[in-house]
């Protein structure tokens, strides 16, 4: 049943973007760019490379085991535009120079932008963890979302569900790695804002805490945890911030963390280790 998900899955994204129209001009850069990444791929043996390394002697010998690069996170922001359309444009403009793999509607249509195996420019600066560079390692989904006071309509948050079904199965992406920009790049970003980070857990994308919350001992330390979660602590103030975004989402602009909110990252944290 799966297997049928996947190929049903992939033919809509497929026949939604295909057929040139309006997208033309584009579809085509796409495809010269992805025609000249295959030829690097395909060259062997890979003598433009192996010119470029200094020594006296050197020899192109083929291996028989390797495969693609494969992505190890799920990064989820939200467009803080008025449109997919418009989100779309941003995505074709070479000057402003981002984009990201999948793109949610808030009718829940899925547009499908960048290849999977693709290293997208959605994370920016970032950080999890030991991680420096999310690009390379991530798949990046906008929600077509205002930032502000839209809301997240079940339509949209379902095609989303469906969408990380498919990208955990065939990347075998651990739970732990579907986070939010705001998580990677604590105070530079807040995406996505008023989340319902909780109804993606349940389904096995990302933690949420359980109802009834352990007081953490006397020699718990937060700022240790949230470095162990994955956040960046060099600036503590906004890695607190970051987490309260995702987590507590009140009094998000204060980098402070009361009795139960202390609760709360220590039952995060439990689940990191």
């Amino acid at each position: 049943m799966k297997t049928i998900f996947i190929f049903l899955f992939s033919g809509a994204v497929l026949l939604s973007s295909c057929g040139g129209g309006k997208y033309a001009a584009t579809e085509k850069i796409y495809k010269q760019k992805a025609k000249e990444f295959a030829e690097l791929y395909r060259e062997s043996p890979v003598t433009e490379q192996l010119e470029k390394v200094i020594v006296k002697e050197k020899e192109w010998i083929a291996a028989v085991n390797f495969g693609v690069r494969k992505p190890n996170y799920v990064i989820l922001h939200h467009t803080a535009q008025n449109s997919t359309e418009q989100t779309v444009r941003t995505f074709h403009s070479q000057k402003v120079g981002v984009s990201s793999h999948y793109v949610i509607g808030r009718d829940g249509k899925v547009l499908q932008m960048v290849n999977d195996l693709y290293r997208g420019h959605h994370a920016g600066i970032s950080r999890w963890g030991n991680d420096t560079d999310l690009n390379s390692s991530s798949i990046g989904i906008e929600l077509d979302n205002n930032g502000t006071t839209d809301p997240w309509p079940d339509t949209q948050i379902d095609a989303l569900i469906s969408l990380l079904h498919y990208l955990k199965e065939t990347y075998k992406i651990p739970q732990a790695n579907f986070i939010g920009h705001m998580d990677v790049s604590p105070g530079r970003k807040i995406d996505p804002s008023r989340f319902p980070w909780k109804k993606l857990a349940d389904q096995g994308f990302g933690f949420w805490y359980d109802d009834n919350l352990e007081t953490p001992p006397e020699d718990f330390d937060p700022k240790l945890a949230l470095r162990i979660i994955g956040y960046n602590i060099t600036n503590l103030d906004a890695a607190i911030k970051a987490f309260k975004i995702h987590y507590i989402q009140e009094e998000t602009t204060t980098a402070v963390l009361n009795v139960e909110e202390l609760k709360i990252l220590y039952a995060i944290f439990k689940k990191y280790l």
